[in-house]
Order: structure tokens, then C-alpha cells, then sequence
């Protein structure tokens, strides 16, 4: 699905700012080392993290607190560019400012996820931007219940977007999603699952036991290896 990217004058201040300091920090030996490093999913600029953070703390100086229409915009706008520096920059921005995002904001996090996926943008996004949004609106369960049978990055998504919950977990939820993708032979799948349940076990450490107890059969060696390792 596309999405207009809406106007924003706040937007277009941001990525005037954006597009003049982000190339002019950049390294092209770094970012030959990055691309090689995130196995080419994006080219790069070259920016290292603690640099970018702090451009982009000059980017953002000054400027409002975005409303929905400003996140799209921003977010819509990075991805169109094709530097990964830049989707981690609205990555960011979303995390920080999820909190002015309704539910109607998940259809465009769904397109983010799915646009030049790979696990740098999508766990971010799938942790501090759609588990905020479905906290905010518990009925946007039913649409993680469709996204873990979806392809590898949003079935990531579900797996991972209630990391944070901690006694707010949905368990039921939880150990149906990592059932239901328990046979997939990838690698970010098998991980994200044992990744959420060894998160879940901080708060329910003998519910997470008992579910890999009963479902050693079913569940990947990596998954199960990742969901004990702290038990």
C-alpha cells in the first residue's frame, strides 16, 4: 500500500537541514565498511553513530513537537532517500515521538518495515514504535494476530513488539505467535522468537519454562537456546 506523504512545513525544515549536514559528515571509506557490514541491504554515508546522533540533535533544534501528520511526513520523506543514515534518523525521530501517533499511524509503520527491511531499522521500529502504538490501543492485537503469518520482517514485528511489556505481556498472545512461527527456517524468525521469550522470562521466569518445556518438539534449538539463556 502507498501513502501520500503529507504537507508539512515542519517536515521540510527538518530535511532541508537534514540533507545539508548528514552528507557533509560523511566517510566514504565508513561507509563502504557499513554497507559490507549490513550485507548491502543499503548503501551508506558514512556517519558514525555518536556523530549522526548529534547532527541530528542540531537538525531537530528549535523545531515543534511533530503532530501525526508531521511523524508521516518526516518518516515518509527519509525513506525515500536512499542513505541508511537517514531511515535510522526517522527511526529515531518516531521513537521519540510515537506518544503523538494514533493507531492510525500502523498501516505507515507497516510500510517502513517493509521498505528496505533488515534488522537495524525493523527492530527499532517494531519495539519503541508499533509495541507503543498497540499499548496505546489494545485492539491493534488483532492486526499482530495477521502479522505473524505475514513474510519474515512483519512476522519479526509481531514476535517482537511487546520486548518492553514486561507484566503488561499478552503471554497467551506471546506463545501463540512464537508457535505458529516455531517451523520457520529463518534465521531473524528463530531468533526473534527466542529473543521475546527470554525478554518475557525477566517477569514471568517460570511461565517461559514451562512453555519451552512443552514445546521443545516444536521450537527451533536457536530458539529455545535464546529463551533460556538467562534461566
Amino acid at each position: 500500500m502507498t501513502h501520500a506523504v503529507p504537507r508539512s512545513a515542519l517536515a521540510d525544515t527538518v530535511m532541508e537541514r537534514l540533507v545539508a549536514v548528514y552528507p557533509a559528515a560523511g566517510d566514504a571509506d565508513r561507509a563502504a565498511q557499513a554497507a559490507a557490514y549490513m550485507k548491502g541491504v543499503a548503501p551508506f554515508l558514512g556517519v558514525p553513530a555518536p556523530e549522526r546522533r548529534a547532527l541530528s540533535r542540531t537538525v531537530l533544534a528549535g523545531t515543534p513537537r511533530p503532530d501525526e501528520a508531521g511523524c508521516t511526513a518526516v518518516a515518509l520523506r527519509c525513506w525515500a532517500l536512499p542513505e541508511r543514515e537517514y531511515h535510522y534518523f526517522a527511526a529515531d525521530y518516531l521513537r521519540r515521538h510515537v506518544g503523538r501517533c494514533s493507531s492510525g499511524f500502523l498501516p505507515v509503520a507497516h510500510r517502513l518495515i517493509t521498505t528496505v527491511p533488515w534488522w537495524d531499522t525493523v527492530d527499532v521500529l517494531a519495539v519503541h514504535v508499533v509495541g507503543p502504538l498497540v499499548a496505546a490501543d489494545p485492539a491493534l492485537g488483532s492486526v499482530m494476530d495477521a502479522w505473524i503469518d505475514d513474510d519474515t520482517w512483519v512476522a519479526r514485528t509481531a514476535l517482537l513488539h511487546q520486548l518492553r511489556f514486561r507484566g503488561a505481556t499478552d503471554s497467551g498472545r506471546l506463545f501463540d505467535h512464537c508457535l505458529r512461527r516455531a517451523d520457520h527456517p529463518d534465521f531473524f524468525i528463530r531468533k526473534a522468537i527466542g529473543w521475546a521469550l527470554r525478554e518475557y522470562a525477566r517477569t514471568d521466569p517460570d511461565a517461559v519454562r514451562d512453555f519451552v518445556d512443552g514445546s521443545r518438539d516444536r521450537l527451533s534449538p536457536l530458539s529455545v537456546r535464546e529463551a533460556l539463556k538467562h534461566l
